[in-house]
């Protein structure tokens, strides 16, 4: 029920984001990813056809990274050509007012993938434990019922910490209520050194027609590296579970990460039991009959 590819970039509770690799060891040159990609684009457009056709399962594919890691271009260049009647990409931004007064969830929910479809979150209810993790002050607007301190170190032992577990039983819990109902979760973490980062930050700066992707924030949220990692191994640890696994993908290099990216999801459709539906009996008895009525 829960296909779980045994990978070299699947996370488990013992998850060491120190000793993840930011690149692939023995890295071929970049036309070797591209034609794997490439290649995987069709297969892709094959299976989301049958999937869409079967009608029984959903994907949910979610993408969490830090800046620059190249979420947009990873998923830009894995599903090109896929079917756009059967996928579609939610972006998750800062939380409007309606949205936080809602639980941390509630966003999310409302564009989960129906069945036959593939889902993809750009940034997710993750961020609820990642950025408000490190940044602890946006709890404030949050109207939550509860008071935590927030001058306290958001990783030390005290209440904020029992928020943060609270949250990944509710991440847990309402991955798993989606995995036995047919959605098949997949999620990813694309992880790029801060060397690279600040490389792509400084190209965004060098070229005119990049510009717009620069923002002096970035620079602000990249000073506190150190926080985002823990977060992110904490989360990492916590969430990445049999129903909803986390791969943590090697970024430094973008045509091996999408093509890793690109090989983990055709796998996770090819695992799964999907035929396309039968026709009626009596339809399908009658086939050359209804051929013969055609004028071409």
């Amino acid at each position: 029920m829960f296909p779980v590819t045994d990978h070299p970039f699947l996370c488990d509770n013992s998850f060491d984001l120190k000793s993840a690799s930011t690149s692939v060891k023995d890295l071929k040159d970049k036309d070797h990813y591209k034609k794997i990609y490439k290649t995987n684009r069709k297969k892709l457009y094959e299976a989301q056809q049958k999937l869409y056709a079967h009608d029984k399962f959903s994907v949910l594919l979610i993408f969490q990274a830090m800046d620059a890691a190249g979420k947009d271009s990873t998923i830009r260049h894995v599903f090109r050509g896929v079917n756009p009647a059967g996928f579609q990409v939610s972006s998750f931004k800062q939380p409007s007012k309606k949205e936080l007064d809602h639980d941390f969830l509630w966003r999310t929910n409302k564009l989960l993938p129906q069945r036959g479809r593939i889902g993809i979150f750009n940034r997710s209810y993750y961020e609820e434990v990642l950025v408000v993790r490190v940044h602890p002050q946006y709890l404030s607007s949050q109207q939550l019922p509860f008071d935590y301190d927030l001058e306290q170190d958001p990783f030390g032992h005290n209440s904020l910490t029992n928020l943060w577990q609270q949250r990944f039983r509710s991440i847990n819990d309402h991955e798993h209520h989606l995995a036995t109902n047919g959605t098949i979760i997949r999620k990813f973490f694309l992880n790029v050194s801060r060397e690279e980062q600040h490389r792509r930050f400084k190209k965004r700066i060098e070229c005119s027609d990049k510009n717009w992707k620069f923002s002096p924030s970035d620079l602000k949220e990249s000073e506190l590296w150190d926080s985002y990692m823990s977060a992110y191994q904490d989360c990492l640890r916590s969430t990445s579970t049999p129903w909803a696994p986390w791969y943590s993908i090697p970024a430094d290099d973008k045509p091996a990460m999408r093509a890793a990216v690109s090989d983990i999801i055709l796998e996770t459709l090819n695992s799964l039991d999907m035929q396309y539906p039968s026709l009626d009996e009596e339809v399908a008895n009658k086939l050359e009959h209804y051929k013969s009525q055609l004028i071409v």
